[in-house]
């Protein structure tokens, strides 16, 4: 399964990738029915705006000089070769944007105030050559309601950014090189499903947003100091499953979330494997049920910022590669618990200026000391009454 994983790491780096592992192909949906075809130059605009409610432009391939705003409800289709320049900013409900090539100014998409916006099967393109935080945001939702942003190709961009804009649907989507795959803001309701985030900064992050889901999405090489492939901060009731992260500087990063004694965070069911650090904690957590995960390759399989530890977390039935128990009763369980314990963690948390040094042998020397002098005995961080013996087959994205 760790070979396995790392040969999907490496993959993903190569060629465009639907989250199934197959290349990316984005399909758009039919040519409408009666669609106005629009040449290629600078009467796209023009054409928008003489459109009538529901009309549909087919745009020729070639360059739509922009930037374009779209007022009313209409389609926009086209082929990958017809290529809009300098923006797309929409503001009215029920817009069709399908099989496009968008290139990014200061934003490439840009939905603001709406209902039912449909972004599907195009390309959007940033400018590879300008530092990451220099290029404009790939996709921008704005107090946008029920949107589905599905099969888009998303290269070099800033970020995507999906804010005050309840129950938006991210599907299938491959964003490559990017800041913030998905950056959630006060969006309560949104789904995450079998997109693939390969070189990003950070994969999805969810903040002040409650019933949330994200399944089945292959976040990599989220990597530098900054690197964490799920972040959650001041949010609840999120679920996280069956999932693939890999080769990440952090897996999943917990920050005062849940926030009510209500609600839950679950995560189940997901591979975080080959990553810095597999689950981080800001400080001591809770309401918090991480259960059937599997757990391989990691440096540190949990971290706890701020000296507290992660024993009031609902630890069950995740297998860790660092497991030393046994198996009597072959029931495929272990018969004692998975305890983590960690003294060089107690020596970041006491001196964080000792974190530059983690992964290298002077640390991992020092935990093996720890363990091995009986006078001392680490802090526990986790426990887990039922751990797996072996990983599940075929569990999570692939």
């Amino acid at each position: 399964m760790l070979a396995a994983a790392a040969t999907l790491a490496a993959a993903a780096c190569s060629t465009p990738c639907a989250a199934d592992g197959a290349s990316w192909t984005a399909v758009p949906p039919p040519r409408p029915a009666e669609c106005r075809t629009v040449a290629a130059g600078d009467g796209l605009q023009a054409a928008i705006t003489a459109a009538a409610p529901g009309a549909a432009l087919c745009l020729a391939p070639g360059l739509h000089r922009g930037p374009i705003r779209v007022t009313t409800p209409l389609t926009l289709w086209g082929t990958r070769d017809a290529i809009i320049s300098g923006g797309l900013t929409i503001t009215a409900d029920d817009v069709t944007v399908a099989g496009l090539t968008v290139e990014s100014d200061a934003v490439g998409v840009e939905v603001q105030k709406t209902h039912r916006t449909h972004l599907i099967g195009n390309h959007v393109l940033g400018d590879r050559g300008a530092g990451i935080g220099e290029r404009g945001d790939s996709i921008r939702l704005w107090e946008t309601d029920d949107a589905v942003v599905e099969d888009n190709l998303i290269e070099d961009g800033r970020d995507v950014v999906v804010w005050y804009s309840r129950r938006a649907l991210l599907r299938h989507n491959d964003v490559r090189r990017s800041r913030y795959g998905a950056h959630f803001m006060y969006s309560h309701g949104s789904r995450v499903a079998d997109n693939r985030y390969v070189g990003v900064t950070v994969g999805v992050f969810v903040m002040y947003s409650r019933d949330v889901e994200l399944t089945g999405n292959v976040i990599a090489n989220a990597a530098g100091s900054a690197g964490i492939a799920i972040g959650l901060k001041d949010s609840g009731s999120v679920r996280i499953a069956n999932n693939l992260l890999v080769r990440d500087e952090v897996g999943i990063f917990i920050d005062a979330t849940p926030q009510r004694r209500d609600e839950l965070v679950e995560i189940t069911g997901n591979q975080i494997r080959l990553c810095r650090t597999a689950i981080v904690f800001h400080a001591t957590a809770h309401g918090v049920r991480i259960h059937g995960n599997d757990f391989g390759g990691n440096d540190v399989q949990t971290r706890v910022d701020g000296g507290g530890d992660a024993l009031r977390v609902g630890w069950e039935g995740n297998w860790f590669d660092d497991y030393t128990g046994y198996d009597l009763d072959d029931d495929g369980t272990g018969d004692v618990p998975y305890e983590l314990r960690s003294f060089t963690g107690e020596l970041v948390a006491r001196q964080p200026e000792l974190g530059f040094m983690r992964g290298t042998p002077a640390l991992a020397m020092a935990d093996a000391a720890a363990h091995l002098d009986p006078l001392y005995q680490p802090r526990t961080l986790l426990v887990d009454r039922a751990p797996r013996m072996a990983p599940v087959a075929g569990q999570g994205a692939r």
